[in-house]
């Protein structure tokens, strides 16, 4: 759908607080409703960004608000420029929102390869992913009540998201027992959560075929390379300027990262 004049301005308003770094204290304007105008919203900032998207962060909706919201998953856009490959093992520094809403997710990472047009399932959509990866997804909002409204605004500002962290892949992951994985997350050393991908819905892929299905929607194409954040496996973890995350999956893939205001 088409944004209203209304959205354009809270786009608008979500890209000057970004950009200026400047914290909002109360939502830029009408609070969308549906997911629709959410979308609405997030598509009229991508196109006033102008920067290019290199993947998508996927989120959970609440089981008691899926049915009031059209489903279980929400997106937003996480730009090229704010993914930092670590493959070399090093814990980059990755800005964040800090008089904001800043957090910090162990997902699992999938690349897709060539989607093209044709219909998926949650077996076939395998063959549209050409590389799994571990890693970090950073949440930032400059609007620190984002997560507090519902997943439409959560979705409104892009997602709640402000860079990615992709960690080491996953080796022969087809064959692998990804839902099974056992995770861990720390802050500054301590862990704050722990478990599996046997929360996360139908799963990774899950949420790839989600993706698939809403940009089509939204007449996004999906171009070899994208990366899909797959959704937080121990929880959504607020984090603050200076601390270090790290994220260890299956015991022996780690990566991390340090977290820097804005």
């Amino acid at each position: 759908m088409a944004a209203t004049i209304d959205q354009q301005n809270v786009a608008k308003a979500f890209l000057a607080a970004r950009a200026e770094k400047t914290p909002l204290t109360q939502y830029p304007g009408t609070m969308p409703r549906t997911m629709g105008e959410a979308y609405a919203i997030q598509d009229a900032a991508i196109a006033l960004d102008g920067r290019p998207v290199g993947g998508w962060k996927v989120g959970r909706i609440a089981p008691d608000l899926a049915d009031q919201y059209g489903g279980n998953r929400l997106t937003g856009p996480i730009f090229t420029d704010e993914i930092v490959d670590t493959a070399a093992g090093e814990a980059p520094a990755m800005p964040v929102y800090g008089r904001g809403f800043a957090a910090a997710e162990a997902e699992i990472l999938l690349c897709f390869g060539t989607v093209g047009d044709r219909d998926y399932d949650l077996d076939s959509v395998r063959e549209a992913i050409a590389e799994v990866r571990t890693g970090i997804e950073i949440a930032s909002s400059p609007f620190a009540d984002i997560n507090r409204h519902g997943p439409a605004v959560t979705a409104s500002d892009y997602g709640n998201n402000k860079g990615l962290v992709l960690g080491p892949a996953v080796p022969d992951w087809r064959n692998a027992d990804l839902i099974g994985m056992p995770v861990k997350f720390a802050i500054d050393g301590e862990t704050i959560g722990a478990a599996t991908m046997e929360t996360m819905l139908d799963g990774p892929f899950g949420s790839a075929l989600f993706l698939i299905h809403i940009l089509r929607a939204r007449g996004i194409a999906i171009a070899p390379g994208t990366w899909v954040s797959a959704g937080a496996i121990t929880g959504v973890h607020e984090i603050r300027p200076g601390q270090r995350a790290e994220a260890v999956f299956d015991g022996r893939f780690r990566v991390g990262c340090t977290v820097t205001n804005l």
